[in-house]
C-alpha cells in the first residue's frame, strides 16, 4: 500500500439500470440524493459506456480491465470461466495490503439457465468457491434474485431461515404478471435491502486502522422487477419519462429485434408472456413496470445512503467511491424491456460517479468517452502498483487522452460499436442463426428507429467502423 493510498476503495453497482433512473442525469420520477451525491462531491460521467449488454460479460470485464474477447467470459450462456491468475479488483488490491470483499451479486460464472425447478433451490456450493477463487477474502453472496432462488447462496439461506423463500419463489416463477410485482416479505428483507445492510455492518464492525476494498453489488433494479410495496409511493408517476417508440418501426424484419417485438425473441421480455412478442404489452403494463422499476431504485439509493455514511464515520473522506451499472435496460423504449443484443444507448450508456479522496464539491461532468473497462486500471493508479497489460487505461489517462474514439460492447454473437455519430451492431437472428447486421446515423436519427445499413450514402462510414473493428479485434493477436 502506497503512502497515497486511501483507506478505502468502495465499487458500487447496480444490475441493468439505466442512467436516466438518477437525479443527476435528469430523472423526476424519484429523488436518489445518496447515489446523486457521490457525482456532486466528485465528478459525473456523461459518456460512460458498458463493454456488454450482459451481466456475465460484463461484470468480468470490471473485474479485469479487459473485453469479453480479452479475459474469454464472453457469454451468459455456455461455460466461460476466468483463470484465477489474472489480475482482478480483489487480487490487486490484497497485493497492495487491502482486504478485499464482496456483497450481493457476482454472477462470474454461467448461470445453468433451464436446470432448475419451481419447488424447490438448489444446492451449488462451488459456485462461492470459484468466486473466492478470483481473489477474495470475504464474500456476502446474494448471486441475482433470480438466481437466489434457483440455487441457494448467502442471502437466500437466511430468507429462507426468516420464512420468506417459499413465497419469493413462487412469485418469481409465477410467468403471468410479466416478472413484475411487491416483494413477498418485510422490506428489510428485500435482496438490495440484504447487502446494504450486510456492506454496512461490515464497515461499521470494520478496524479502521486496516485498509479496506469492498465491490457492493446490489441485483437490483434487474428483474423481477420486485419493490416492497411501501416504495412505490416514492414514485412520482406523472414524471415518469414518456416512452420513445415510433409506430410501424418493427414492419420490417431487417432489424435484430424483429422477432423480440413480433413474437418468438430472444430479448428477456419475450419469456414472459404466452406469445413470445413484446407487442402484447400494453400500456398498464409498461406503466406498471416502470413505476416499480424506479421504486427498486429509491430502495437502493437508500442503502448507498448507509453504506456511505458508514464509510464517511469509519474513514473521513479518505475513501474512493466509483458507483455504475453492469448495463441498462430498454423498460419499454421500442416496445421492448431486457437488454440482450441490444446495441441501443438505453442499455450501454451508463451511470458513471466517481468521488477521489478529499473531494467534497467538485461536481464536475465529464464529457470524454470512457468504459467500464476502466475502473481496475483506476483503483491499480489508485494505490499505486504497477499496471499490468490490460484493455482499459486509468480514468484520469481516458480523459487526458480525450477520451475513446468507439465505445466496444460485445457478447456471444454479439458486437456494436459506436462512436456517438454512427452505430454499428452484429447479432445473430434468433431463428435461423444468420447474421444480422444494423447501422444507424444518430445526427440524422437519434432514436434509432431506421436501419441504413444499406444506405449507400452511408457505405464510408460503415466500412470506416469496419475497419476499426478489425483493428480492435487484431489488437489481440500477433502482429
Amino acid at each position: 500500500m502506497s503512502q497515497r493510498s486511501p483507506k478505502a476503495i468502495i465499487l458500487i453497482s447496480t444490475d441493468e439500470q439505466r442512467r436516466d433512473t438518477l437525479g443527476i442525469y435528469g430523472c423526476e420520477a424519484i429523488d436518489t440524493p445518496n447515489i446523486d451525491r457521490i457525482g456532486k462531491m466528485g465528478a459525473c460521467f456523461d459518456n460512460a459506456y458498458a463493454v456488454s449488454p450482459w451481466c456475465l460479460p460484463s461484470r468480468c470485464s470490471i473485474l479485469s480491465g479487459c473485453y469479453p474477447h480479452t479475459h474469454g467470459a464472453y457469454s451468459n450462456f455456455r461455460k466461460a470461466l476466468m483463470t484465477p491468475d489474472r489480475p482482478t479488483l480483489y487480487s490487486v488490491a490484497k497485493e497492495a495490503g487491502y482486504t478485499a470483499s464482496h456483497f450481493g451479486k457476482c454472477h462470474f460464472e454461467p448461470v445453468k439457465y433451464g436446470s432448475f425447478s419451481p419447488d424447490f433451490t438448489s444446492e451449488r456450493p462451488e459456485t462461492k468457491e470459484y468466486y473466492l477463487s478470483l481473489g477474495m477474502d470475504h464474500l456476502a453472496l446474494q448471486d441475482d434474485k433470480n438466481v437466489s432462488i434457483w440455487q441457494y447462496d448467502d442471502y437466500s439461506r437466511e430468507l429462507d431461515e426468516a420464512g420468506y423463500l417459499a413465497a419469493y419463489r413462487k412469485e418469481a416463477w409465477n410467468r403471468k404478471d410479466g416478472s413484475v410485482f411487491i416483494f413477498p416479505g418485510p422490506k428489510e428483507w428485500h435482496p438490495d435491502a440484504w447487502v446494504g445492510k450486510k456492506a454496512t455492518q461490515y464497515i461499521e464492525n470494520w478496524d479502521r486502522e486496516k485498509p479496506l476494498f469492498m465491490w457492493v453489488s446490489f441485483s437490483g433494479p434487474h428483474y423481477p422487477i420486485d419493490p416492497p410495496k411501501e416504495y412505490l409511493d416514492r414514485v412520482r408517476t406523472d414524471r415518469l419519462p414518456p416512452m420513445e417508440y415510433r409506430e410501424g418501426e418493427w414492419g420490417l424484419n431487417d432489424r435484430i429485434h424483429y422477432s423480440s417485438y413480433n413474437g418468438n425473441g430472444g430479448i428477456d421480455g419475450c419469456g414472459y408472456n404466452e406469445s413470445g412478442a413484446c407487442a402484447a404489452y400494453d400500456d398498464e403494463y409498461w406503466a406498471r413496470m416502470r413505476q416499480h422499476y424506479l421504486a427498486n431504485m429509491a430502495l437502493i439509493d437508500d442503502q448507498v445512503g448507509n453504506v456511505l455514511q458508514a464509510a464517511e464515520n469509519a474513514f473521513g473522506d479518505d475513501t474512493l467511491v466509483i458507483y455504475t451499472s453492469d448495463h441498462g435496460d430498454m423498460l419499454g423504449n421500442h416496445k421492448l424491456w431486457g437488454k440482450n443484443n441490444c446495441g441501443y444507448d438505453e442499455v450501454l450508456k451508463v451511470p458513471f460517479l466517481m468521488k477521489k479522496p478529499g473531494e467534497t464539491d467538485q461536481a464536475k461532468r465529464i464529457g470524454q468517452r470512457t468504459q467500464s473497462i476502466d475502473i481496475l486500471p483506476t483503483v491499480i493508479e489508485t494505490i499505486g502498483l504497477e499496471m499490468p497489460e490490460l484493455d482499459g487505461s486509468p480514468i484520469s489517462k481516458t480523459i487526458e487522452d480525450g477520451g475513446y474514439e468507439y465505445a466496444l460492447a460485445e457478447g456471444e454473437g454479439f458486437f456494436c460499436l459506436s462512436d456517438d455519430r454512427y452505430k454499428y451492431i452484429r447479432a445473430a437472428d434468433r431463428n435461423t442463426g444468420e447474421p444480422i447486421y444494423e447501422f444507424f446515423d444518430m445526427e440524422n436519427d437519434p432514436g434509432c428507429y431506421r436501419n441504413a445499413i444499406k444506405d449507400p450514402e452511408c457505405q464510408e462510414a460503415i466500412n470506416r467502423m469496419q475497419n476499426a473493428l478489425i483493428d480492435t479485434m487484431m489488437g489481440r493477436l500477433l502482429p
